[in-house]
């Protein structure tokens, strides 16, 4: 017996298992994001006239000059695009409002999100990690059970809005998880990147997985499938990592204020944003772009963003350690010049095989950005604050999601005044002269900066509490064991 629950103890302390975990649930989560991508478009023309957009080419257009329509996306909608560019030689079609609903319904996810990170952060400092990495996975399953059951738009706009809350919780509580049962800057460093590979991934499977379901079984049938995978993350959750309020909880964690005032998160959150934007505003422009300058066939549009998923991919499960040998603030800076050098490449391409190394270099760039910064802000906390992440991963995600909500909006308006090409050479540009920044962050890394940054009530009452937490775990472990 006590063999027996030896066994499971070390299942469900392996840290190996909860990466996997985090992994497999960041993974359904960008699934569940993308998969939505080549279904509502052609599912919304449905809903509004009665038949699929597919059968009736001739007499539809996209009004992809509204603002609205090309820019307000937390996703790559070019698929929903698709019908514009086999029509737009056509005469005498008619004009739809759907580009309004589309880039609205994109845009649902990424602005619940941003209000959502804040109050997710502040939940994980109240009950740990477990529970709210298990309350985004549940709340994954409703959105999904939501867009397979529907009946009209509004339930799609609720089972996105859904979604944003879904994913703080996971993203917050997952990345929290992985720091906290990481104390190792080194094993962190490398564990971080590759748990990060589960949002590539996803993105690379959803695209293809929701539109092949969607033509030859349905539209309910994707996230029927997807609501089963996530059930059975659930359980799996329930089995290994057993959620309750953990007992780091005792601790006092440092106040928001506090952490949004230190200048190395403010630095490498900073990094985050501005090399997201980049993407961000490329997504729902350069489609249009690839419109007015190149004639391709529809498969080609379908695989333009294949390679920056395939180099963020790369980038998160191969340079965290290189990361961490190198330094990772020189790490955030070569890759934001990466990303600076490569968006100013996208404009001078005439083919879309010219695209390939812009974009893999994007993805790439990104992906060594976060597998850099993210356990660099966890060591931040470590050093310099309460070692409690939920909030520093609130910031984080904030900074996400304002790229992927503001940065296209910004964009749209800019785009009309100076054209693509000179929007992604600014980005391009303005990575380039942020990412001298990055070179304060050397001191973040070092042993002058282990030391907390300031010594409040708050922090006070946390360190004296440490005791009281070393007592529990010693007393939690013997029992276990004994």
């Amino acid at each position: 017996m006590r063999e027996e629950q030896s066994i499971v103890w070390r299942i469900q302390h392996s840290g190996r298992i909860i990466v996997s975990l985090v992994y497999f649930s960041l993974f359904l989560d960008n699934v569940l994001l993308t998969v939505v991508v080549p279904i509502i478009p052609d599912y919304l023309y449905k809903l509004e006239h009665g038949k699929s957009n597919q059968t009736e080419k001739d007499s539809l257009r996209y009004d992809l000059d509204n603002d609205t329509a090309t820019t307000v996306n937390n996703s790559r909608i070019f698929v929903g695009i698709v019908a514009y560019i086999e029509n737009r030689s056509s005469e005498g079609i008619t004009q739809l409002d759907l580009p309004e609903q589309i880039g609205l319904f994109f845009a649902t996810k990424a602005f619940v999100q941003l209000v959502a990170n804040t109050l997710v952060g502040q939940f994980t400092n109240r009950v740990g990690y477990t529970i709210p990495l298990l309350v985004g996975s549940l709340t994954l399953l409703i959105s999904s059970l939501l867009f397979a059951l529907e009946r009209n738009v509004a339930l799609l706009f609720v089972a996105r809005g859904v979604q944003g809350i879904g994913s703080a919780c996971t993203a917050i509580g997952g990345m929290a998880l992985v720091a906290d049962r990481y104390p190792d800057d080194k094993d962190r460093s490398k564990v971080m990147g590759i748990a990060m590979g589960g949002i590539a991934t996803g993105v690379l499977v959803g695209y293809p997985f929701g539109g092949v379901m969607y033509n030859f079984v349905g539209k309910a049938s994707p996230f029927l499938i997807l609501a089963g995978l996530i059930f059975l993350n659930v359980v799996l959750q329930f089995i290994i990592l057993q959620p309750r309020v953990a007992p780091e909880t005792m601790l006092q964690p440092s106040p928001l204020k506090l952490l949004v005032a230190d200048p190395y998160i403010l630095i490498a959150c900073g990094a985050v944003w501005v090399s997201t934007s980049a993407m961000a505003v490329l997504e729902p422009c350069l489609p249009v772009w690839l419109m007015d300058t190149m004639e391709l066939p529809r498969w080609q549009l379908g695989t333009v963003f294949v390679p920056d998923s395939v180099g963020y991919l790369l980038g998160t499960n191969l340079f965290g350690s290189v990361a961490f040998r190198i330094g990772r603030w020189l790490a955030a800076l070569v890759s934001l010049l990466v990303v600076g050098v490569c968006a100013l490449g996208v404009p001078l391409a005439t083919r879309m095989v010219h695209l390939i190394v812009p974009h893999f270099g994007l993805g790439l760039g990104i992906g060594i950005t976060d597998a850099a910064l993210m356990p660099l802000l966890a060591h931040v906390v470590d050093t310099r604050h309460v070692a409690m992440y939920g909030t520093v991963y609130s910031i984080v995600q904030v900074a996400v999601s304002l790229a992927y909500s503001i940065a296209p909006l910004v964009g749209g308006v800019l785009v009309q005044w100076v054209g693509f090409p000179w929007l992604i050479r600014s980005l391009g540009i303005l990575n380039i002269i942020y990412s001298p920044l990055c070179f304060l962050l050397r001191k973040a890394e070092s042993k002058e900066e282990d030391k907390p940054i300031v010594m409040d009530s708050s922090l006070e009452e946390s360190y004296q509490s440490i005791g009281k937490l070393i007592s529990y775990s010693r007393f939690f472990n013997e029992d276990v064991e004994g």
